[in-house]
């Protein structure tokens, strides 16, 4: 209980901001349309209002949770209105993307560790191209994906393992570096071979350093496959839903939408922790 409560409290008094919000910018609606029907409304009414407005400009809590489930439970998963349904489409992308960008990030920092023409040459053009906005660059890998007859899937994983690959680089670099110059003179001394220093002493102790940067890294690139589908006005997606819930002005499905991705990425990371926890306590590295 000493470890729930302030979570319960901080959650609740999050909540208890969110009805104020809501309550105070769904107001003008409401006495605008008081206004022009030349009638007074009370506070009780106001407070009514604008925590039932059917397209509010801050949805309330409990508009979010009803339009998750609805989304969620209230529609078939092969439906287009089905959360699931639009979540599977990104979290494929997801994956995809995420895959490419770790297996890609372990291998440049396989690379900088061993090459030092890699650590002057890569590492600084892979820290400068985390300074491009996704949103600049994400419009001209669909083209030039399409250009190549690649469309739907691998341009937005293309996007996804950009933006995730960086976290794994840098995550890997740090822990591949973490293991003391006397362990590696012992090893040498054992007549190693840089592979075996590599395989016995630098990748083991750099796992926990590429848990953390994957937890990192599914997150980006969840973010990427969002990003992936708003360029190319994609029909299935979590981004679809984004976009069409703003061209309609439905900002619950947008804050629903918003809600499920952030679901999807609690899951993932949690899907690694587990799998962290796991490998580390057979190693012998946690209990």
């Amino acid at each position: 209980m000493r470890s729930v409560l302030p979570v319960l409290a901080v959650l609740a008094a999050i909540v208890a901001v969110w009805y104020a919000a809501a309550v105070w910018l769904n107001s003008a609606w409401t006495y605008d349309q008081a206004a022009r029907a030349g009638t007074q409304v009370s506070l009780g009414q106001v407070v009514a209002d604008t925590l039932a407005q059917e397209r509010p400009v801050l949805p309330a809590p409990h508009q979010v949770v009803a339009g998750l489930w609805d989304g969620v439970f209230g529609q078939a998963v092969t439906s287009k209105r089905s959360l699931v349904y639009h979540g599977w489409v990104t979290l494929s992308a997801t994956l995809l993307g995420f895959a490419i960008g770790t297996v890609l990030g372990i291998a440049l920092a396989v690379g900088i560790v061993h090459n030092r023409a890699m650590d002057m040459s890569v590492m600084p053009w892979a820290i400068a191209s985390q300074t491009i906005p996704i949103l600049a660059i994400a419009p001209m890998i669909i083209v030039v994906m399409n250009s190549l007859g690649l469309q739907g899937l691998v341009p937005k994983s293309i996007i996804s393992a950009y933006l995730s690959f960086f976290p794994v680089v840098v995550g890997m670099v740090t822990g591949l570096r973490s293991p003391e110059a006397m362990q590696i003179d012992l090893l040498r001394t054992y007549n190693a071979t840089p592979r075996e220093v590599l395989t016995k002493l630098r990748l083991p102790a750099s796992l926990p350093y590429l848990f953390a940067s994957l937890k990192v890294g599914v997150a980006a690139a969840l973010v990427g496959a969002i990003v992936g589908e708003l360029p190319t006005g994609a029909v299935a997606g979590l981004g679809a839903r984004l976009l069409t819930g703003s061209y309609y002005g439905q900002t619950v499905q947008i804050w629903a939408a918003l809600f499920a991705a952030a679901i999807v990425a609690a899951a993932l990371v949690m899907v690694i922790g587990a799998v962290e926890r796991l490998t580390l306590s057979r190693m012998g590295l946690v209990r």
